[in-house]
């Protein structure tokens, strides 16, 4: 039997958030209190926006931490299971790509898991950036995280095979099969993954993620008025080994993770 394709099938991780959750387990909340460290070393306001905030565990986490937190992110089933899920911060639907939320609304903008990398083009990357430089405060934060372009230079240890996962959930068995290739003219790390299981059809998905390196990021956050205030590649919460509370930052950036800590400029 062909599998379906994204077009018909949608994303199964997307569309069904608590599966997401099963495949990618967090029970430490590591993401989030990994940026609630960054958020705190940096004198961050209380006032957060969480984008691509997924089912809202990093922005409950946040919540917990005693900040007036908003998730935002574009899949209206992961915003639903967000508000039953991890209630707390307020969840709202909104493009990366660009997106407005008034002046001054934020004193920090967090965005974790490679969010920002589904911004693929220049002008999407620059619209990203210019929303979040109208929404913050002057002076406020953005903090995220995301694979390192820079690791890919020579680098084949994540194309050469196929990575399988197993699991179970709701009774039935799944099996993800994924396969990584740089289409190096569009500067992508694009995914295919194919989904099998004992209760419906295989399901082919299709993705990818821009590869920045560190360099060029520097100069997209100078471009839209951000000082950086780090740029490493570890330790962080995907890391290996992840980082643990009270590390500091590392002063490489040749890993597979980017982590990125700037501050808006007041010029």
């Amino acid at each position: 039997m062909s599998p379906r394709t994204n077009a018909e099938a949608g994303n199964l991780l997307t569309d069904n958030p608590a599966l997401y959750e099963v495949r990618f387990p967090d029970p430490d909340r590591l993401a989030g209190r990994w940026a609630e460290d960054c958020l705190s070393r940096h004198g961050a306001g209380p006032r957060v926006l969480d984008l691509g905030c997924g089912t809202g565990r990093d922005a409950a986490h946040l919540h917990r931490a005693g900040r007036t937190v908003t998730g935002a992110d574009l899949s209206e089933s992961m915003l639903a299971h967000a508000r039953s899920h991890h209630p707390g911060p307020v969840y709202v639907h909104a493009d990366l790509h660009g997106f407005d939320f008034g002046p001054d609304a934020f004193d920090a903008l967090v965005c974790l898991d490679s969010a920002l990398l589904y911004c693929h083009t220049n002008a999407q990357l620059d619209g990203f950036l210019a929303s979040c430089r109208r929404a913050l405060a002057p002076g406020g934060l953005l903090v995220a995280e995301m694979r390192n372009g820079a690791y890919f230079l020579g680098r084949t240890e994540l194309l050469d095979t196929e990575t399988v996962n197993s699991f179970t959930w709701q009774g039935a068995d799944y099996r993800s099969t994924t396969t990584l290739y740089v289409d190096r003219a569009a500067q992508l790390l694009r995914r295919t993954r194919v989904w099998t299981s004992d209760a419906s059809p295989p399901v082919e998905e299709r993705s990818a993620w821009r590869l920045l390196f560190p360099q060029e990021l520097r100069h997209f956050l100078a471009v839209q008025g951000f000082e950086v205030l780090e740029l490493h590649d570890g330790p962080g919460p995907r890391t290996e080994p992840m980082w643990s509370r009270g590390e500091f930052p590392g002063a490489t950036t040749d890993g597979d993770r980017l982590h990125v800590v700037a501050r808006s400029r007041t010029d």
